[in-house]
């Protein structure tokens, strides 16, 4: 049974999170014992998704179907999966998974999981683990009809990278006759200045009404920039704009789920840690003892932090000078 998984990219590349169900998905398709075909569009180079388990790439280089038309990139999963006979969809839960998975499910009549977190255990049929309630609980659920939808929780996989290359096939898609109703005028993409944007970061330090305001976020970014890290804020930072909307994590920002998670100055309400509570470690520094996001973090350090981040930024620098 082949496995397709639908990969999103930017700018041509492929994205880490996409990166991931590729990875996820070749692990599926060996235990059914099938094929592991990648649908792209308008990659520039997808042979290298061959390292992370894909035996082919099947490239659509049409720029009329992108992710900002759902309906559009349905035809071309719907017309791949048929061609290779796939009764598996793989997707990264990211912003483009959200929007065309429940559409590919509602148009196949396929059984759709989202926030899927293990791969499936096929010895009783074909279960999945997912997370619900913001990550408090995991829920097991059995996919009963033929064809199944998964998507994947970014950063719930670590992807093995090997050294193989799968072969790339044009594919062409006659999406003439869908009238979506959909028409992008103008596209705007905020700058990270070259960091890595916050839903594929894998290290983040963030801030919130703590640091008293916008001038005072030199020592932040700092920090990022020793380790290598995006920076993020709490929705009132936002919301007063001492930071950019696109930094805000949150139940009602950016959900992330990186391997570290610094906060600095939150105090921890409940939909903020809604969206980051999924991270590997957390770490917190408040000057309140009694900051709800203690009892979330993995360490924490009570003491105000414009004397606690200096001191722990230049033992930063001392740490990255002795180890390269």
């Amino acid at each position: 049974m082949s496995v397709l998984i639908v990969a999103d990219t930017k700018n041509g590349a492929v994205k880490k999170a996409s990166l991931e169900a590729v990875f996820y998905g070749s692990k599926v398709a060996a235990a059914l014992g099938g094929e592991t075909v990648v649908l792209t569009l308008n990659a520039k180079d997808p042979s290298n998704l061959g390292n992370y388990g894909a035996t082919k790439v099947l490239n659509v280089s049409d720029a009329s179907i992108s992710a900002s038309d759902p309906q559009k990139v349905v035809e071309a999963i719907v017309k791949a999966a048929n061609s290779i006979g796939a009764k598996v969809v793989v997707f990264a839960h990211d912003s483009t998974g959200k929007a065309i998975a429940p559409r590919l499910s509602a148009r196949s009549g396929a059984g759709l999981v989202s926030n899927v977190v293990s791969l499936p255990d096929t010895s009783n049929g074909f279960t999945v683990k997912k997370n619900v309630f913001s990550g408090k609980a995991f829920a097991l659920v059995n996919i009963l009809s033929d064809e199944k939808i998964i998507s994947i929780l970014p950063n719930s996989f670590s992807p093995e990278k090997g050294s193989a290359s799968a072969s790339v096939e044009p594919f062409s898609v006659d999406v003439s006759g869908i009238s979506s109703g959909i028409t992008v005028k103008e596209v705007k993409s905020e700058s990270t200045g070259g960091a890595v944007p916050l839903p594929e970061a894998e290290l983040v330090v963030s801030a919130g009404r703590g640091l008293k305001g916008p001038e005072n976020w030199g020592m932040v970014e700092e920090m990022a920039k020793i380790l290598g890290a995006t920076t993020a804020c709490s929705r009132p930072v936002a919301d007063i704009g001492w930071r950019p909307h696109h930094e805000h994590v949150g139940q009602t920002g950016v959900a992330i789920r990186p391997n570290l998670y610094i906060a600095i100055g939150i105090s921890g309400a409940i939909q903020h840690l809604a969206g980051v509570n999924g991270s590997k470690v957390i770490v917190v520094i408040n000057k309140d003892p009694e900051a709800p996001f203690f009892k979330a973090a993995d360490y924490g350090v009570v003491g105000d932090a414009f004397e606690v981040v200096p001191r722990l930024n230049e033992a930063l620098r001392k740490f990255k000078a002795a180890n390269g």
